[in-house]
């Protein structure tokens, strides 16, 4: 218990958190600023030895390869509604490994529950969400509104990999919020979807 209320730890757990949403954005972005921050080293991260491999040259390039891949995909007609298909646990996985790479105080049956339960859900719950909004941006725009919707899924993951290194706290407040907007959008996505049914069947 003092493990977990710890302000170092909390601190480490504000910037996982942080990084597992961006991950729900765009899962290899956050991870490639990750290796990038492990790369360089200093008081950026505090990672156990035993992970420092995040932070070796063919990590850093393998991450930085997929990344852009990832981002370009996205605006390609077509191809980013398949890419949510894996997008979701791929962004669990994700999400799940940057919590658990970034709490090395922890003990590891609590640090991987919680990495699971915080990260994995945060990042699955965006992406979700996401991938719902571009369904239905694809259905009611022909696919013209997708380029909007990738180009604020890209800002938001950008946005929140750096609050989550340049205070992590915000990062939270700024995760929390961002749920909150699921949330509602989760809600007005499945309102128009139902909508969009009764008017098929009438």
């Amino acid at each position: 218990m003092n493990e977990l209320l710890s302000l170092n730890t909390l601190f480490a757990l504000f910037l996982g958190i942080g990084l597992a949403a961006a991950s729900g954005f765009r899962v290899f972005l956050p991870l490639f600023v990750l290796s990038l921050a492990a790369k360089l080293g200093g008081n950026y991260i505090n990672i156990d030895e035993s992970w420092m491999w995040i932070g070796n040259t063919s990590t850093l390039i393998t991450l930085s390869v997929a990344m852009l891949v990832e981002v370009g995909a996205y605006y390609i007609p077509i191809i980013d509604n398949t890419l949510d298909t894996i997008a979701i646990p791929l962004a669990a996985i994700a999400g799940t490994f940057a919590v658990g790479v970034t709490l090395p105080e922890m003990n590891e049956v609590a640090t991987w529950t919680l990495a699971i339960i915080a990260g994995g859900g945060t990042a699955a719950t965006i992406s979700g969400t996401t991938a719902a909004a571009r369904a239905v941006s694809t259905t009611t725009t022909a696919g013209a509104g997708n380029f909007l919707v990738n180009t604020g899924e890209t800002f938001s993951s950008i946005l929140l990999t750096i609050a989550a290194f340049v205070f992590a706290p915000l990062a939270f407040i700024l995760v929390l919020f961002v749920l909150y907007v699921c949330y509602r959008a989760f809600k007005s996505v499945r309102r128009r979807q139902i909508d969009l049914q009764l008017e098929s069947s009438q």
